[in-house]
Parts: structure tokens; C-alpha cells; sequence
């Protein structure tokens, strides 16, 4: 065996170590450059991150304004419909009012109204009446009264009831019907005599 010669087996140890030695540095740079890489790709992730982070607070921010801005509108417009109804109740209340008011006045009046008429009403009934019962006296006093009484009365009733006990045979009654006319006749002439005396 061919020993090495100690500047030929250097330079061959130093060639692999050369060689070694800028693999080991090729892939330390390398390694180096993919940290580095790694690192700012880490960086950019976390920027972009970060932004992202920040749009979306803006966003939310964004978000929360308008819908407080949405909830404050709805609730100055409950409030403004509120104070409406609120104005429209008062002036119907106010209304009612008036309206019951007025109601009243004329109740008042038509009450007093009544009460004229009822009283005109019992004094004219009062007049009315004393003016019927003197008028009435007046003329009781000026005609006396005329009694009558039937003439033939007696008579009267027998022919009567001999027609309603002789429907069917009313000749059979002709006599009490004679005697009724004789009697009539007879009180005519005396009602004639005393009259004409």
C-alpha cells in the first residue's frame, strides 16, 4: 500500500473538506434564506393578519355605528309616534271635554226648558179646567136639565119579547102592537094639550 504523500493527502482532505465545506455552506445559506423566507413569509402572515384583524374591527366598528345609528332612528321615530299619540290622546281628552261641557249646558237648558213648559202646562190646565167647569156651571144654570122617561115603556118590553118568543109567527103579537100605538098616540096628545093649553 502507497502511503499518501502528506501534500497530496492534504490536498485531496482539503479538496473533500473544500468541498464539504461549501456544501455544508450551500446548505447553511440555504437553510438560512428558507428561515429567512420562513420569517418574513411568518412576518407578511402576521401583517396580513393584523390587517385583516384591523378591517375587520373597522368592519364590526362600521357595523356597530350604523346599527346604533338604525336603533337610534327607530327609537327618535317610537318616540316622535308616542308623542303624537300621546299629543292626539290629550287633544281628543280635551275634546271629550268640550264636548261633554256643551252636553251638559244644554241639559241644563233643556232641563230649565221643561220646566217652564210643565209649569205653563199646569197653569194653563189650571185655567182651562176653571174655565170648563165655569162654563159648564153657565150653562147647567141657563137650561135645566131634561128628564125623559119611555113612554109606553111597559108596552114596549111585551111586544119585544112576544117577537123574540114568535119569530116565525109575528102576526100573533099584532095586538100588543095595537095597544103599544094606541098608547103612544095618546101621550102625544097629551104632551100637545099641556103645551099648547
Amino acid at each position: 500500500m502507497k502511503e499518501p504523500s502528506p501534500s497530496g493527502g492534504r490536498q485531496s482532505r482539503g479538496a473533500v473538506n473544500d468541498e464539504e465545506l461549501k456544501k455544508r455552506i450551500a446548505e447553511e445559506l440555504a437553510l438560512e434564506r428558507a428561515r429567512r423566507d420562513s420569517e418574513a413569509q411568518k412576518r407578511r402572515l402576521k401583517q396580513e393578519q393584523m390587517y385583516v384583524r384591523d378591517e375587520f374591527g373597522k368592519l364590526l366598528e362600521r357595523e356597530r355605528i350604523s346599527s346604533n345609528e338604525h336603533l337610534t332612528r327607530a327609537i327618535l321615530r317610537e318616540r316622535a309616534a308616542t308623542e303624537e299619540e300621546r299629543q292626539k290622546a290629550q287633544r281628543l281628552a280635551r275634546q271629550v271635554e268640550e264636548k261633554e261641557r256643551e252636553l251638559r249646558k244644554h241639559d241644563a237648558y233643556y232641563k230649565e226648558q221643561l220646566a217652564r213648559l210643565e209649569e205653563r202646562s199646569a197653569q194653563f190646565y189650571k185655567v182651562t179646567t176653571e174655565q170648563y167647569q165655569k162654563a159648564a156651571d153657565e150653562v147647567s144654570a141657563r137650561f135645566k136639565r131634561y128628564e125623559s122617561h119611555p113612554i109606553c115603556g111597559e108596552l114596549q118590553e111585551k111586544i119585544l119579547q112576544c117577537y123574540r118568543d114568535h119569530a116565525q109567527e109575528t102576526l100573533s103579537c099584532s095586538a100588543l102592537a095595537s095597544q103599544y100605538l094606541h098608547c103612544v098616540n095618546n101621550a102625544k096628545q097629551q104632551r100637545m094639550l099641556g103645551r099648547g093649553g
